[in-house]
């Protein structure tokens, strides 16, 4: 187990990381950005693209993604009210492309029947739906720093992730997001007691580059002077919307290859079957599914 502190650049990339988590992890918030991605649309228009969210629920998504300094809303009269992702909604893209791309290797798929041949292949998830349950792994609180400290040393024991992902708590309460995480096939423990990353686990290290990238770029000058509100604060609790939310673990390794599925789609998750929409510019590319004792959706 390596005992070498984190260094000051190294834990402000993992806040930027972890606030960012935070910022996206509220449900929606990803099929909402991606429904923006390629053009500007009025309420009326994004309303039809998200159909299973009531207005309840795609108002505060629209304000929370607004005050973050993500989306622009500009009202060019009391009933033509517009949204379009500012430029640094749009250079948040290939980040959320990088957490797509993840989830889709390394999250379980069911099998279904093809409709051509009728042969079982895995289940087509939508890249936003990868987002979305990625996110219900990273985001709980705590998570990311055990991650982030494994990541940088390879192994550690728990008293050692306590102190380095935990200051200001006490021994014992490592042992509920270390349980959560090796539910989640994130990490595994070794024969000497030490934690480690699992193979899904180290898959990560690019997602965390490209959010620790997006984080740290200064923003636009334009987007620079919009009211930021409290988007980015890291909140307190970060389990809460994924409480009661089924997360998916990651697949048992299997030689298999499949297309990617619609960024979007017309029906919610885990409805019945799905209209295509792709709202990224290509589609995600095919990944083999991962190794055995991953993480769940």
């Amino acid at each position: 187990m390596a005992t070498t502190a984190p260094t000051p650049f190294a834990s402000h990339d993992l806040s930027g990381v972890t606030k960012t988590l935070d910022l996206l992890a509220p449900r929606w918030s990803v099929w909402v950005l991606m429904t923006l991605s390629s053009q500007t649309l009025r309420y009326a228009e994004i309303k039809p693209k998200l159909p299973w969210l009531a207005d309840g629920q795609l108002h505060p998504r629209l304000r929370h993604l607004t005050g973050a300094g993500l989306v622009e809303r500009t009202e060019y009269a009391p009933r033509h009210v517009t949204y379009g992702l500012t430029s640094r909604g749009a250079a948040l893209m290939p980040v959320l492309a990088t957490i797509a791309s993840w989830g889709d290797t390394y999250l379980e798929k069911d099998l279904v029947g093809n409709k051509t041949t009728g042969e079982m292949e895995p289940e087509r998830i939508p890249p936003a739906q990868n987002i979305d349950d990625a996110l219900a792994l990273l985001a709980p609180r705590h998570a990311t720093p055990i991650l982030w400290s494994l990541q940088a040393r390879g192994s550690a024991t728990a008293k050692y992730l306590a102190a380095d992902a935990m200051p200001g708590y006490g021994l014992t309460a490592v042992y509920k997001p270390l349980e959560r995480l090796a539910a989640d096939g994130l990490i595994t423990a070794g024969n000497s007691g030490d934690y480690l990353l699992s193979a899904s686990g180290r898959a990560l290290s690019p997602v965390f580059q490209a959010i620790s990238v997006w984080a740290g770029a200064p923003p636009a000058e334009a987007d620079a002077r919009r009211p930021r509100g409290l988007g980015l604060a890291p909140s307190q609790n970060r389990s809460g919307p994924w409480a009661t939310t089924p997360s998916r673990r990651t697949a048992p390794e299997a030689p298999a290859v499949r297309s990617a599925g619609p960024a979007l789609t017309t029906t919610p998750p885990n409805g019945p079957a799905r209209k295509a929409g792709d709202l990224f510019s290509h589609q995600i590319p095919a990944r083999p599914i991962s190794p055995t004792g991953g993480p769940r959706r």
